[in-house]
């Protein structure tokens, strides 16, 4: 009982300071430094440990990774607002993604997609006014979680993914658009892997959803192409499942499209 007290004890003390729900505030440099060996000390915890593996189901460790959920989305939220988050200080987006790489294996990478979900709207109405760079962080983010909802690491309601994705899709594209406007001597690039991840993703996601649903994605999907010549991503394989089931769906997108276009035009 004791041995299993002290893994806790220092299971959850390492949490606190992987997620900055503790730190040194008094001293910037090192507080980094805690964080990062806190960070990889979970990690080999979560690997090497068997006494992790079982705590990491108790409500307590639960409430903690929450915690810290929330602090590190709040921090986020903070640092956009304030225009404080920088292309070269991306602390706090680096944690979500390590975030990203560890909650998988505790089973709770749900509680980040729901966080993320709930505060999508707001982050990209504020990062509408961010650096290139932080945008291009933004979406490699994005993409851990609508790579856990597109395959089905996490169940997610169907309205909830039809909302992440008809958010996200918009922001994604005109991003790729300024950076490949940026040219190939830009500092912060969409790669072909990072492309053909979030392709993926998206593929996935789409075709989890109902007719309807799919029918406004492929819209917007095709109106950027016809209007702005953006071809990123390329959901054509989506889209070709999509048509052979439903024996209706060219009509739909077709009144779809006109809908979008005349929309597009009266402004």
């Amino acid at each position: 009982m004791d041995l299993s007290l002290n893994t806790k004890n220092v299971f959850s003390s390492a949490l606190r300071f992987a997620m900055s729900i503790d730190t040194l505030k008094n001293s910037p440099e090192l507080a980094h430094e805690l964080k990062t060996s806190a960070q990889e000390q979970v990690e080999f915890m979560l690997s090497e440990d068997e006494e992790v593996r079982l705590l990491v189901s108790q409500e307590e460790v639960k409430c903690v990774v929450r915690l810290g959920i929330s602090s590190v989305l709040s921090t986020l939220l903070d640092r956009l607002s304030s225009l404080l988050l920088l292309p070269e200080e991306f602390d706090v987006l680096n944690d979500i993604e390590w975030l990203c790489k560890v909650l998988p294996r505790m089973e709770l990478m749900k509680d980040l997609v729901f966080k993320w979900a709930d505060v999508s709207s707001e982050i990209l109405v504020i990062a509408q006014n961010c650096k290139l760079g932080v945008k291009v962080k933004l979406v490699e983010v994005t993409g851990k979680v609508l790579e856990a909802v597109g395959y089905g690491v996490v169940i997610v309601p169907c309205g909830s993914r039809a909302c992440l994705l008809k958010l996200w899709l918009p922001f994604i594209r005109r991003l790729k658009t300024l950076v490949d406007a940026e040219g190939s001597g830009s500092e912060y690039r969409m790669d072909e892997d990072l492309c053909e991840f979030l392709e993926g993703s998206m593929v996935s996601l789409v075709l989890t959803l109902p007719s309807n649903d799919q029918a406004e994605v492929f819209g917007e999907w095709m109106r950027g192409i016809a209007l702005e010549g953006v071809k990123f991503p390329d959901l054509s394989e989506a889209f070709e499942v999509w048509c052979y089931r439903s024996k209706s769906a060219k009509r739909r997108l077709l009144e779809k499209c006109d809908r979008l276009a005349s929309e597009n035009l009266a402004h």
